[in-house]
């Protein structure tokens, strides 16, 4: 990168903390208004925030690519866009409708305060964006020069700072701008690789033969794996959080109907930039540089430049949101709950909380220096152990009763951990019965459901 390059990613920058710090919240502002924005998200706000905010995962698309070719579109995209579209038809508008802030109080409402807390906990954990600041490191040493630490900090610092501000109305403001950026970069990119190379032709000549099947070289069973995996979407803090803050049920509904056309589209266009990458960068020792590797070879000074904010945009729009979803969670679910807080309280608690998620993904992401293993671990274990309970509580007439669903979620969180562990336990190094966590957690938690759920008077 050169100077101009340099320039481009300084002023945005600049704009994104001018935009986040736009509009501080007022210091009587009420709990709504700092986690929900006063529940006035409109439909272009709604999806520009959640299809910038749920696809962060960048570098791993381009890994994944450039690895197995057209079926990222079955293990990272249709499984997702079936899920998301399950949650419009079931669970979009009841969210809205329920008036509620957040998953622990539905959890409170429909159960009891001890099972809010539990699901509190494993919210927090899961929504602590360890993977994507990971990301932030290893997008700072490939296209700034930084260490991977330096990359970090100041990735999260840019990422969440302005969030201390304007809590969600902040990043929904942000989220905007890079939605637009995420796309207008991939289409520069792929302008330029078609024109200069040729489109589906010349990929199709020199691409490895298993990169244009639908299984990659890998087992069905494995790309089926993923279609329980993104059964996570249904317990999805930023679905629910965006449905909340809709100005109605409708536009909950239809935006994540739209959103799921916007990821398809920007899934055609990072799948196909991942397989030129194979194609013109064949011997490329870690694919999940694949994408800031292509753009230096193939983008002149400027559009160099236009790319790396691609990246950090789509990337950074994550960071923000899930540390704020953390943040709020940690300071008006467990601490406000425990400590029975008010408006002014519960704020001073969330910051503490973004703090506190921030630290704690830089820290993950330090300790496990792998965006998929972070993915996997805290979905394989958090997973489980809400999706059923929650789930019920919106769909349905027939709920558990409070000490079974505490019951149900405590003991599938448990025997999740302990199943994603056991390769330790194990000569070979594999789960027990070679079965991946989420399966016998998912089974025990919908054993419990039909066994003691009952029909609701």
């Amino acid at each position: 990168m050169q100077f101009l390059d340099y320039s481009i990613v300084f002023v945005y920058l600049i704009a994104i903390l001018l935009i986040g710090f736009y509009g501080r919240l007022r210091k009587d502002a009420s709990t709504s208004e700092m986690i929900l924005g006063g529940r006035m998200l409109t439909l272009p706000a709604f999806v520009a925030s959640l299809v910038s905010t749920w696809y962060g995962g960048i570098l791993g698309v381009g890994e994944y690519s450039y690895r197995f070719g057209i079926s990222n579109w079955l293990v990272f995209g249709l499984p997702y866009y079936l899920a998301a579209l399950f949650f419009a038809l079931f669970l979009a508008k009841k969210a809205r409708e329920s008036g509620l802030l957040t998953i622990p109080e539905r959890l409170s409402q429909t159960y009891d305060r001890r099972t809010a807390l539990t699901g509190s906990l494993i919210i927090f954990l899961m929504t602590i964006p360890a993977a994507y600041i990971l990301m932030l490191g290893v997008l700072g040493e490939q296209l700034l020069g930084l260490s991977f630490s330096t990359g970090v900090l100041l990735g999260s610092l840019f990422s969440v700072v302005y969030v201390f501000a304007g809590g969600f109305r902040s990043v929904v403001r942000t989220d905007i701008v890079q939605f637009g950026l995420m796309f207008v970069g991939f289409a520069v990119l792929l302008v330029i690789l078609v024109s200069r190379y040729g489109g589906a032709d010349f990929l199709s000549a020199n691409l490895p033969a298993e990169h244009l099947t639908w299984h990659g070289g890998n087992s069905g069973w494995y790309i089926a794996v993923w279609y329980v995996i993104a059964l996570a979407t249904l317990v999805e803090p930023s679905f629910y959080q965006r449905c909340y803050a809709a100005k109605s049920p409708a536009v909950a509904r239809k935006g994540i109907f739209i959103s799921i056309g916007c990821w398809a589209l920007f899934d055609f266009m990072t799948t196909t930039s991942g397989l030129y990458a194979r194609v013109l960068l064949p011997n490329l020792t870690d694919p999940v540089s694949s994408f800031p590797a292509l753009a230096q070879m193939v983008l002149p000074v400027g559009l160099l430049g236009l790319f790396a904010l691609t990246l950090l945009a789509t990337v950074m729009s994550t960071v923000d949101s899930y540390a704020f979803l953390a943040a709020s969670t940690f300071g008006n679910d467990i601490l406000g709950q425990l400590f029975k807080g008010d408006n002014k309280s519960i704020r001073r608690y969330t910051n503490v909380g973004l703090l506190l998620a921030t630290s704690l993904a830089a820290l993950f992401a330090i300790f496990f220096r792998s965006a998929v293993d972070i993915w996997h671990a805290f979905g394989s274990i958090g997973t489980p152990a809400l999706l059923v309970p929650l789930f019920f509580s919106f769909v349905g007439k027939r709920k558990l009763p409070a000490g079974h669903a505490f019951f149900s979620m405590v003991s599938v969180l448990v025997l999740s951990l302990v199943w994603y562990l056991s390769p330790n336990f194990t000569a070979g190094g594999e789960y027990w019965l070679s079965l991946e966590p989420i399966f016998p957690g998912l089974f025990v938690s919908l054993v419990i459901y039909f066994l003691y759920a009952r029909q609701e008077s």
